[in-house]
């Protein structure tokens, strides 16, 4: 069985004979994974990662000069992404953090929205994006399409979260406009990645804080949820047996039947500072797989190798032979994490035996 085949049962919960590993390093850990395995090498080929990202990004972007567009002074440095959002550096201290610049957030009308110059998908090289799925699909590499940031966070980085959320509360035409002009992106993205012949799709929008939600249950479902069910039945209309990713940092128990309506098939990071994986899997371990659980804000940096060993046998257990879980650190390994709990992670994934 290749490795994409397997992860795709494993997903599918329809067994899985081991566990593979899977982790995304933060600039100061691939410095240190160079120094340690060379500086040509690639962590995901070094340790086996099952699946490899493609990215559809805009087919046109406006040629302005963004920072005469933003209102502020902003810091050398700055980079701005395709939707004219500046990422601002921090001090040496910040690493590779960056303060969100958000060029619409005093926007007062629909029309001077629509004056934005906003990026257009219309033109995605669909021959290329294929190509690029083709080829990891020779090697038995599974493919994931990049569309994180699918809606909700896309939008209120351009808005700000405050103006975006103080117009959804007044049923402000600006947030419809907006909301569904993102939208309709989001579908020409994953609408490319289905015909490409993607496994998955990475969704996700950041609806949870730390312990609750960002916004009630009833506002998500209202703006969010229909706009999330539109984007992911675009996309399996073309192919039926992909499978969607989402993403949501934090806590979000209580849109998890929500997010399954939807038809999203893998909940990834369940971090487990936020919501408890055991309850999870109890409850809704039938009907959606998970990606995560394994803490990047206690687990990796903080315990020993012998605790992160323990949470990846008893993660990876809990799931069992049925498959389910990728079990795999929350986030980004930041730089507090040492590297030998890295290597605990993928050891203890190695050595684990489904029963």
């Amino acid at each position: 069985m290749t490795a994409r085949a397997h992860l795709l049962a494993l997903y599918r919960r329809q067994g899985c004979d081991h566990a593979p590993v899977q982790f995304n390093l933060c600039p100061a850990l691939e410095a240190e994974f160079r120094r340690r395995y060379g500086v040509h090498a690639d962590y995901a080929e070094h340790f086996g990662f099952p699946l490899r990202g493609v990215w559809a990004g805009a087919d046109t972007r406006p040629a302005f000069d963004w920072w005469a567009l933003h209102p502020t002074t902003l810091k050398d440095g700055t980079t701005f992404n395709e939707w004219g959002v500046a990422f601002e550096p921090g001090s040496d201290a910040a690493m590779h953090m960056h303060r969100f610049v958000h060029p619409l957030r005093d926007t007062a009308t629909v029309t001077e929205l629509q004056a934005w110059p906003w990026p257009t998908f219309d033109a995605i090289d669909h021959v290329q994006l294929k190509a690029q799925v083709d080829a990891h699909h020779r090697r038995g590499l599974a493919v994931i399409g990049g569309l994180a940031c699918t809606i909700w966070e896309t939008a209120w980085y351009v808005r700000s979260m405050e103006s975006l959320m103080a117009d959804m509360s007044e049923d402000d035409p600006k947030a419809h406009w907006l909301l569904d002009r993102v939208t309709h992106t989001a579908v020409q993205r994953a609408e490319a990645y289905a015909r490409a012949g993607c496994d998955l799709i990475e969704l996700g929008d950041d609806v949870g804080t730390q312990s609750r939600l960002m916004m009630s249950r009833p506002m998500y479902r209202r703006w969010l949820m229909p706009r999330l069910t539109t984007v992911i039945r675009a996309a399996k209309a073309i192919k039926r047996d992909l499978l969607i990713q989402y993403h949501s940092c934090g806590y979000v128990r209580e849109l998890i039947p929500d997010l399954i309506e939807a038809g999203i098939d893998i909940l990834n990071p369940v971090q487990p500072e936020s919501m408890d994986f055991a309850e999870l899997h109890a409850r809704f371990g039938d009907r959606l797989s998970f990606n995560g659980t394994v803490g990047t804000q206690t687990t990796m940096p903080f315990g020993s190798p012998d605790d992160v060993r323990r949470v990846v046998r008893e993660n990876l257990a809990r799931a069992g032979q049925k498959g389910g879980l990728l079990c795999c650190p929350t986030h980004l390994v930041e730089p507090e994490v040492p590297w030998e709990n890295l290597e605990a992670y993928v050891e203890a994934c190695r050595e684990f035996v489904p029963a």
